[in-house]
């Protein structure tokens, strides 16, 4: 009995002084007294209640506007978006904020801030990678423009995490032509891999996979394409051989190189054949 009266009484304090703090906050907001409203705002947000401090800055941004509190108000009132994991929006009021304040002593952070955030955005990278393009352009765009900000680092070594998310989407898109036996957008979208990241760690791999899918594509066309086809083979694994003899894929791509002679001598016997009896007939 006793226990149970102490967690009553408990519940019931807490239910007073939730109460307590909700009453406060809506009598503020309901204030109209803009210093009061600009103040608690401050405070809230120093708190780490951002919800509370957001919508109190929205209350007096206006009534704020030309005054010199006004870039404090913004700026701060952009980070509350970002601290409550509202990453769109606080792009686009960091970048808003930059634009709308040229020589504030915050633009540098603003700026680093819109990159961050659409980095924040950034999904696994089986997903559209449209925001991690989107980061990549604004770390970028800041690194140009401050060329001597201490942020710079941070920046590059970001970009070259975004970087490599974009390849590995790319050679997973690859994979999975491969993998659905079309060859031939495989083999496109494995040269694609090399011209769009030319300092991929993969060259030897994905060079490979081309021959791969190469192979297979001749193995499978219709007879007139064959020879075509596999004398690109040929000419592929002639030119991985002699690039990488020393690469763990060298003895399949020689087997590759050996078996696309076979056929491409089989194809051309076939085609000498057919046109002798067309001459003859």
């Amino acid at each position: 009995m006793r226990k149970m009266r102490f967690t009553l009484l408990a519940l019931s304090l807490i239910a007073i002084l939730f109460s307590s703090c909700r009453s406060e906050f809506e009598r503020i907001r309901s204030s109209g007294d803009i210093n009061q409203l600009y103040s608690k705002a401050l405070e809230y947000y120093e708190a780490e209640e951002y919800d509370r401090a957001q919508t109190l800055f929205e209350l007096v941004i206006g009534a704020y506007r030309g005054r010199k509190e006004a870039e404090e108000i913004y700026f701060k009132y952009a980070y509350t978006f970002y601290n409550t994991g509202r990453y769109i929006l606080a792009a686009y009021y960091f970048k808003n904020f930059s634009n709308t304040y040229t020589t504030s002593d915050y633009r540098e952070e603003a700026d680093f801030m819109h990159a961050e955030c659409y980095y924040q955005l950034s999904p696994s990278y089986r997903l559209d990678q449209s925001s991690s393009q989107k980061a990549i352009d604004a770390f970028q765009l800041f690194v140009n423009t401050y060329p001597q900000s201490d942020r710079v680092a941070t920046c590059n070594k970001m970009m070259d995490e975004l970087r490599a998310k974009l390849e590995k989407k790319a050679f997973s898109v690859a994979e999975l032509y491969f993998d659905l036996r079309q060859y031939q957008s495989a083999m496109h979208e494995y040269e694609n891999v090399l011209k769009d990241f030319p300092e991929t760690r993969d060259t030897e791999r994905i060079r490979y996979m081309i021959i791969r899918a190469g192979y297979e594509l001749a193995k499978n066309s219709v007879v007139d394409k064959q020879e075509e086809r596999y004398r690109e083979v040929t000419k592929l694994s002639e030119e991985f051989i002699s690039r990488y003899n020393s690469s763990t894929f060298v003895e399949e791509v020689r087997d590759y190189l050996e078996e696309s002679k076979i056929q491409l001598n089989k194809v051309t016997n076939v085609g000498y054949q057919n046109q002798g009896a067309r001459n003859r007939s």
